[in-house]
């Protein structure tokens, strides 16, 4: 144990402070381009300025602040329980430890999807396709149009043209296999999101924030392409960028694949 002035500081300590600082950390990317940290930046201002008020002896205003703390707290459960909610869903999903355990599509999924999205992208065909764990989102393919089918660019193409029934929603992908179509997924409430992105990227962020899922959309409009991953959107992809982060969420590491596809940049 090492002694730094009149402080005892020993590996235990070291680790008390890591956590700690580990934690603080967590919480601030959490809450990080949010109004939630507007909101903790006055509780900081409020417990300053009690921890002041107790030093010279207000005890009035010490109890009122005291007062307006215990309450603020029970407001603060209830104002953020969504993202309370999002965040114990997180934690309760563990997505490092899913990387041991998941399913990996296979390359020839993602080839099919590529090929898909590089077509649709062209003709600014809009799509949106969800590919989750095995057993996710049972709740939303359950209300969806239940298909079962093998994952072809072809059949990619005609879902999602404008003139069929099931165009309209996501397409989600599991256990390397289309299970639905014309899901709806809930829209993300974050203010941040761009008012360039409509109701297909804001869906795709609002399912990707609760559920450990990789999202790509093609825009209607622009036919940009985009990937939604823990609530973060990364649009104007290359095709070949868009096979890179495929490769990395959703393929097989140590498999390389032998195709290549001409990147060009989407507008």
């Amino acid at each position: 144990m090492t002694l730094f002035g009149f402080l005892e500081f020993g590996i235990k300590e070291l680790l008390e402070t890591l956590l700690i600082a580990g934690a603080l950390y967590y919480l601030y990317t959490w809450i990080r381009g949010t109004f939630a940290i507007s909101v903790f930046l006055g509780l900081i201002i409020i417990f300053t300025v009690n921890a002041v008020v107790s030093v010279l002896g207000l005890t009035t205003i010490n109890f009122i602040l005291m007062r307006i703390t215990d309450v603020g707290i029970l407001a603060l459960v209830i104002l953020f329980q969504p993202e309370i909610r999002k965040l114990l869903y997180r934690i309760g999903q563990n997505t490092t430890l899913d990387r041991f355990f998941k399913t990996n599509e296979s390359d020839q999924v993602i080839e099919e999807v590529i090929t898909a999205v590089k077509a649709m992208s062209r003709v600014k065909t809009g799509a949106l396709i969800v590919f989750a764990k095995s057993s996710a989102l049972q709740d939303l393919i359950d209300v969806g149009q239940k298909i079962d089918a093998v994952v072809s660019a072809k059949l990619l193409e005609t879902i999602f043209n404008k003139e069929t029934p099931l165009h309209d929603g996501a397409v989600v992908i599991r256990d390397d296999r289309i299970v639905a179509a014309s899901c709806y997924l809930p829209i993300s409430q974050n203010p941040n999101i761009s008012s360039v992105f409509g109701t297909r990227h804001r869906a795709a962020v609002g399912i990707s924030e609760t559920n450990n899922v990789f999202v790509l959309i093609v825009s209607e409009e622009t036919g940009r392409i985009s990937v939604a991953i823990n609530g973060s959107l990364t649009s104007g992809l290359t095709i070949q960028k868009l096979r890179k982060q495929m490769l990395e969420q959703i393929g097989k590491d140590d498999t390389e694949v032998e195709i290549s596809f001409s990147a060009s940049k989407e507008n």
